[in-house]
């Protein structure tokens, strides 16, 4: 039996709001965009917008944060930015993006304008639910109102609970909870916005190079990711059960970004789901659910971005990063499958989702460094890098989180790459010392006369001696 648990003083429940009347009507209402870079499936923004109403007019503004811009390299910043042009060109050139602390900024802000009300989407992470108490202190103490309204989750973190109230631990429960609970219809698209322009700020964040050349991203916005999952959900998603597995074809979605910084809500996509069956739908399905549960264990223990779920690992002997995690970070590990994996992080900021399991499996079982070292990298060159998502997926693999299957599971990565990729063309595309080696030959250069010709370096590690030695080190702990 499933529950859920009522916490709409912040508005984390199935519904939209119950938040949302709390500051009245006024002449102009804020809404503070954070990770919904979008106008329609917008709860915040119609709350604002109802806020507003008799002549009111609706700032959009948008407040880049040191604390969370910081630890972002140039493939988040950049897609931030062009996300950030897009909603500007969407609000017809209103949207006022100024940096600084958020407590600050959102309160002056406010102060400058006369907003009575300030509307957000309820943020879910350990640092946004601390900072949104900090801003409504603020904005209270300055006679105004913080609303929350919404989530960026189809079913707010923290809500979907067991029978007796305590949270599910293991993914497959979770799952059939989630999706009995079940979650509202996309709220309507906003009509009438008076928005209110006018407030001088920096502007979107520059575009940060990498070795000189811009970064190679897709089309960036509401518009590119409304496009991309109507291109996916007709021509792709019905194979997406067998290709998603597969790094050379463009078998899966690419809506992980978009979904990270609200241009597309879950619940969109879901109620498109909903009229489809099917292996691929049912596959699509189950990642965007896992993407929920990982919300919901951040939620309930928000430790756990930083630390072990399972503390026992914490104890593990582990090496300290040197010059093999310097070779893992730039795609020279020697390693065909690991490396085609990071220099496609490093040149797209994305990578697919079998290959991260297999580069952070190498990283910990390989080269016996703790998984945080690689979840800190792969949060500042992944686009789409969400802290719930890359650290309790980095977790699963170190064994730490919530897998049931824990630390033994070490991927082989030669034969992942024979089993994934088994014509080479993946490892063919992002390492091209390995482009003359036919056929699976590009997994294995060792076998090939003419492997290492054009510069490929000899594998760094024994990987049969080190996955030995990570189950010693496992019966060290156990």
């Amino acid at each position: 039996m499933v529950s859920i648990r009522s916490v709409t003083c912040e508005c984390y429940g199935v519904a939209f709001g119950g938040c949302a009347g709390e500051g009245g009507r006024v002449p102009v209402a804020i809404v503070w965009f954070r990770r919904d870079l979008r106008l329609r499936d917008h709860p915040a923004l119609l709350a604002a917008l109802d806020a507003a109403t008799d002549g009111g007019r609706v700032l959009p503004l948008f407040v880049l944060d040191p604390r969370l811009a910081g630890p972002a390299g140039a493939p988040r910043l950049t897609w931030l930015s062009r996300s950030l042009h897009a909603l500007g060109e969407s609000v017809d050139g209103a949207l006022g993006v100024r940096s600084g602390n958020p407590v600050e900024v959102v309160t002056q802000v406010a102060r400058e304008v006369g907003a009575g009300t300030v509307h957000v989407t309820a943020d879910a992470g350990p640092y946004g639910r601390d900072r949104d108490r900090e801003v409504a202190d603020a904005l209270t103490a300055d006679g105004r109102t913080l609303v929350r309204t919404g989530t960026p989750y189809a079913v707010g973190p923290g809500s979907v609970v067991k029978a007796d109230g305590t949270p599910y631990a293991v993914f497959t429960p979770f799952s059939r909870a989630w999706a009995s609970v079940g979650w509202p219809a996309p709220a309507p698209a906003p009509a009438g916005v008076r928005w209110r322009s006018g407030v001088q700020g920096e502007g979107p964040p520059a575009e940060p190079p990498v070795d000189g050349e811009p970064v190679d991203l897709p089309a960036v916005g509401e518009a590119a990711a409304r496009e991309r999952w109507e291109s996916f959900r007709d021509n792709d998603l019905g194979g997406y059960a067998d290709a998603r597995d597969l790094p050379a074809l463009d078998g899966t979605s690419r809506l992980s970004a978009h979904l990270k910084y609200g241009e597309i809500h879950p619940r969109t996509v879901l109620a498109d789901l909903g009229r489809r069956r099917g292996a691929g739908a049912i596959a699509f399905r189950n990642e965007l659910a896992w993407r929920e549960f990982y919300a919901d264990v951040l939620w309930h223990h928000p430790q756990s971005a930083r630390e072990y779920l399972k503390p026992a690992f914490a104890g593990m002997r582990y090496d300290e990063p040197a010059e093999a995690f310097d070779a893992w970070c730039a795609g020279r590990t020697g390693f065909p499958f690991v490396d085609a994996g990071m220099r496609q992080m490093r040149r797209t900021g994305w990578m697919h989702n079998r290959v991260r399991m297999v580069v952070a499996s190498f990283l910990v079982k390989d080269l016996h460094v703790e998984w945080q070292h690689g979840a800190r990298y792969f949060l500042r060159w992944l686009r789409d890098g969400d802290l719930a998502s890359n650290n309790h997926g980095w977790q699963w693999v170190a064994g730490s989180g919530t897998d049931a299957a824990p630390y033994f599971r070490v991927f082989n990565p030669v034969t992942q790459g024979s089993r994934f990729d088994p014509d080479g063309e993946y490892v063919r595309r992002w390492v091209p010392e390995l482009a003359h080696l036919a056929g699976k030959a590009a997994h294995t250069p060792w076998d090939a006369v003419d492997g290492y010709g054009h510069g490929y370096p000899q594998r760094i590690v024994d990987h049969a001696a080190e996955r030995k030695e990570a189950l010693a080190r496992l019966a060290e702990v156990s």
